[in-house]
């Protein structure tokens, strides 16, 4: 079963999360609540999560259909309700920036692909938030 652990480095809030095979990333609180911004929040890890989940479909959709990825990045915006206990995600927006020699309807497939059938996170996430995606093409 896999297993990710945490590790409480300070006195306050900044965490070490560590997977099975070593690889790690620090968490921390807001300073409003004694963090020190040493690390991701955790709410940014799991919409990093997403932009992980989906990029990785999307790169291996668009290497199976042999197409050239020469540089790749995504920004994502995301907006929550603060009028709910927890501040739950409400709006995610998903811009995948692609360089390269790539069909513009295989990668918007691909994107399609990913977010609806293929990406765990955006499968969960979707359940609170409106997720949207736009693309740039070289």
């Amino acid at each position: 079963m896999p297993k990710v652990t945490l590790h409480r480095v300070d006195n306050d809030f900044h965490l070490e999360a560590r997977n099975v095979v070593g690889a790690k990333f620090s968490m921390d609180g807001n300073p409003e609540i004694g963090g020190h911004d040493l690390g991701f929040r955790p709410l940014e890890t799991m919409i990093a999560s997403l932009g992980g989940c989906s990029s990785m479909d999307v790169i291996m959709i668009l290497k199976k259909q042999r197409q050239q990825i020469d540089d790749y990045d995504v920004e994502i915006e995301y907006e929550r309700d603060q009028t709910l206990e927890p501040a739950l995600i409400t709006k995610i927006h998903i811009k995948f920036i692609v360089k390269g020699k790539v069909d513009e309807d295989k990668l918007k497939k691909a994107i399609e692909l990913s977010l609806d059938k293929y990406c765990t996170v955006s499968k969960m996430l979707e359940k609170t938030a409106a997720i949207t995606y736009s693309y740039q093409l070289n």
